[in-house]
């Protein structure tokens, strides 16, 4: 049984269906245990189309898939119309759409999946935002996006999901100095436990300072790290560092319904 977690602002969307989805509830083994839905995985390609089956059913699309694309951590923000193979998956971190009944969604196992909608255009919107996605702008190009779709700014609503923690997620000093270059402001992204100890970066407070600056309806935020919590999220650190040769992808999915 699937049992994704949502947000408030998009549950009292009408109209809008969406889930932040575990790792529970699908047809994947090993590693990828259980609802693996990254067709870029290792594991069993009809276990992976099976787990995306069960998300579409779960979301009510009447479409045995959810729209991806090939993520490669930028900016570049698709508007999609049907379903597309496979072998064509746009080269892009977001996508928007307003057919009816096309789920869209992106895969993440640490990076930070955003759902976006405007319940009264009915145009809704996802964004894959890894820290490299999130500084190039892909938040705000998706927004954009979904304003040229017809959406108002002032009625979008946004939640960001299950990602990794502030408290997990070590990195070195040549990512704070990036980010310093960009705004003096991005400090506040970065802590150290003790002196001399290694830097934490909040991914998720930055991608949120991002949205909060839009002007948008409002902007919710999951708590839940990917990296601590291996019984519901898969996690590509958390992989890394036991060495494991994969991991599976969770989705974050949205529809009009």
């Amino acid at each position: 049984m699937l049992n994704p977690f949502e947000a408030d602002c998009l549950t009292m969307s009408p109209g809008i269906r969406h889930g932040f989805f575990t790792r529970q509830g699908g047809a994947s083994r090993g590693l990828y245990a259980a609802l693996n839905c990254g067709a870029g995985s290792k594991d069993d390609r009809v276990a992976v189309i099976e787990n995306r089956r069960r998300v579409a059913e779960h979301l009510s699309s009447p479409l045995d898939d959810v729209q991806t694309a090939y993520q490669v951590h930028g900016r570049n923000v698709v508007a999609v119309e049907r379903l597309v193979p496979r072998e064509e998956l746009p080269e892009a971190d977001g996508l928007v759409t307003r057919t009816r009944g096309l789920a869209i969604g992106v895969l993440t196992a640490d990076c930070t999946p955003v759902l976006f909608a405007d319940p009264s255009a009915k145009i809704v919107g996802v964004a894959h935002a890894g820290w490299k996605g999130a500084r190039a702008g892909v938040v705000e190009a998706t927004v954009e996006a979904m304003v040229a779709l017809g959406a108002k700014r002032g009625a979008i609503r946004a939640a960001i999901g299950p990602t990794i923690s502030q408290e997990a997620y070590e990195v070195g000093p040549e990512l704070e100095a990036d980010f310093l270059a960009e705004a003096s402001d991005n400090a506040r992204f970065f802590s150290r436990r003790t002196s001399g100890a290694k830097l934490h970066f909040n991914l998720p407070g930055y991608v949120h300072g991002k949205l909060s600056q839009l002007g948008l309806s409002a902007v919710d935020v999951l708590p839940h790290c990917t990296y601590r919590n291996e019984s519901l999220f898969f996690s590509y650190r958390r992989a890394t560092h036991r060495r494991e040769p994969d991991y599976g992808r969770q989705i974050s999915a949205i529809v009009v319904t």
